[in-house]
């Protein structure tokens, strides 16, 4: 049977009547009005997606001969400028004005009022990104291969302007460069930022690649100048030396030493006893089991946070969405809310496509503390947490699934409370992140000091 056209139903009595009259209303006309849209974004993504995908469309029927996909024969590698560059031919600021301007600072506020550390998470992979190509130039494509460490110095604890700066601190001619930035007060006019209003350091290793056979491309390696440039290449030296190590340190490359063993036998067998019917021990409340701190989350990646290059996701959102997962599970695990001290190495092993699904698991890896020296400290029950959050991306049809990377959160939290693994791969990630603690030793030290309302998430 035939549907009855829209006129006859419009028509056909007094409800369908006052319909027809919404469905002919007229709205008024008002004047263009500019939206805010987010920080970065002008540098980050150069093309609107809709064209982007058209021309991708285009590149790829271009490709086409018969119906076969064809390599582009004439495709000519690009070659940047190798000529030693300095420091400060890199070097980039820009002033946040969260303070002057209640409408940004709404983008960056979390519910208690305090600004999210996973907003500017996202800043500091982009301005990584923009830094960069000025030392690189726009022919080669620029990508995030590493987060070297991200550490709280300072708490920041008002509300006010904050300056975002970094520049290439070491390059030597080869296809990757480690970017050092920070994350401080804004000066007030020509003054420079004091070491007390530094309030984020951290380090980013960008990776030039052919932008059509993604392969590794040499860009310029640094002119050295000054005694402080020297100290920040040095560094940067280290930090590569220290990424070696840390690599070799994995469990993958060595099995746990006669310390190790003896903690995880000590850990087993006081499990035991709290399972054993003749033993009259009780696991204590505060001792979790560490498949109980679980969380997970999935979601399908977005155009509006790719990168410049249209067609990945960009580091920074990977950062934002790792760290408030690694938050909730220290919050659901502790009971309280946790404050952030320091993201360790972390490597973006797979990149991932716009329309990929990422899936993240979080886990409470380890608890430590031990690390209180301060009697004082220890009574009120501070707990060193680091959690892992494993990430791990597949396309829709679900086809295909690779590892994106490892990224471990260290947070304190105002509780004293205990994570117990169980299986031999618990214990084997408990072991890994109690070698990553060790290294954090000095920072929560200094850290606990200074506890109180901070960046948290």
């Amino acid at each position: 049977m035939a549907l009855p056209s829209l006129k006859c139903v419009l028509t056909s009595g007094p409800r369908t009547r006052t319909a027809a009259k919404l469905l002919h209303r007229e709205f008024h006309a008002s004047g263009r009005v500019l939206t805010f849209h987010p920080a970065w974004r002008d540098m980050r993504v150069k093309t609107p997606w809709i064209d982007a995908l058209a021309e991708s469309q285009q590149v790829n029927n271009n490709k086409k001969i018969d119906g076969k996909l064809v390599a582009a024969a004439d495709h000519k590698i690009p070659k940047p400028d190798l000529t030693p560059k300095k420091m400060s031919d890199s070097y980039y600021t820009a002033v946040l004005p969260l303070a002057r301007d209640k409408w940004l600072l709404d983008t960056y506020l979390n519910a208690s009022g305090h600004i999210r550390l996973g907003s500017l998470l996202m800043d500091l992979d982009a301005l990584a990104g923009v830094i960069a190509y000025r030392h690189t130039g726009d022919s080669v494509m620029t990508v995030t291969a590493a987060v070297d460490r991200i550490s709280l110095k300072h708490p920041l604890k008002e509300i006010c302007d904050i300056e975002l700066s970094g520049q290439v601190t070491y390059a030597t001619g080869r296809s990757s460069m480690e970017i050092s930035l920070q994350v401080a007060k804004a000066p007030v006019m020509e003054d420079k930022v004091k070491p007390e209003d530094i309030l984020i350091t951290c380090a980013f290793t960008m990776v030039s690649l052919d932008p059509v056979t993604k392969k590794p491309i040499s860009v310029a390696p640094l002119l050295i100048e000054t005694n402080e440039e020297r100290r920040l290449f040095e560094e940067g030296e280290e930090n590569y030396r220290a990424k070696k190590a840390l690599r070799k340190r994995s469990l993958l490359e060595n099995a746990p030493n006669d310390e190790e063993s003896g903690l995880v036998h000590a850990m087993w067998t006081k499990e035991m006893s709290y399972l054993s019917p003749n033993s009259q021990s009780k696991r204590p409340l505060n001792v979790i089991p560490m498949d109980d701190t679980v969380l997970k989350s999935a979601m399908v990646m977005q155009p509006q946070d790719r990168n410049r290059h249209n067609f990945m996701i960009f580091g920074g959102f990977l950062l934002k969405q790792t760290f408030e997962l690694a938050f909730c599970c220290a919050a659901s695990f502790s009971h309280s809310r946790p404050t952030f001290v320091s993201l360790d190495p972390s490597t973006f092993e797979n990149p991932v496509p716009v329309g990929s699904v990422l899936y993240l698991r979080a886990t409470v890896s380890y608890t430590d503390p031990r690390v209180l020296l301060q009697e004082e400290r220890r009574e009120k029950g501070f707990t060193k947490v680091q959690v892992r959050v494993d990430s791990k991306v597949r396309d829709v049809e679900h086809g295909t699934r690779k590892s994106t990377g490892v990224f471990n959160y260290t947070f304190l939290v105002p509780k004293s409370v205990q994570v117990m693994p169980k299986t031999y791969g618990e214990f084997m990630i408990w072991i890994d992140a109690r070698r990553r603690a060790r290294d954090m030793d000095p920072v929560i030290a200094s850290r606990l000091t200074q506890y109180g309302t901070s960046v948290t998430e």
